[in-house]
């Protein structure tokens, strides 16, 4: 099954925080992890703490194949918070 195909099973990323949805949304923006931490007053490491979360919780393992379960998912504006 792909990372796409997972996302209309129920529960695929239902528990990402709005911290996290935030954080992947602001990934389809091709902007760093340094960039991404800037804009959202954090640390580098924060916003790398927050990506490896999301990852495991929507099962991908690549920031393209979170960019695609995003799309898919209807995550891309997310308003910060």
């Amino acid at each position: 099954m792909s990372t796409i195909e997972t996302v209309g099973n129920v529960g695929v990323g239902k528990d990402l925080t709005r911290r996290e949805r935030v954080v992947l949304a602001n990934l389809s923006e091709e902007a760093t992890l340094e960039q991404i931490a800037t804009k959202l007053f954090v640390t580098r490491n924060t916003v790398k703490s927050q990506v490896r979360s999301v990852y495991r919780k929507i099962g991908v393992s690549t920031r393209a194949d979170a960019v695609k379960w995003a799309r898919a998912a209807g995550i891309q504006d997310v308003p910060e918070v």
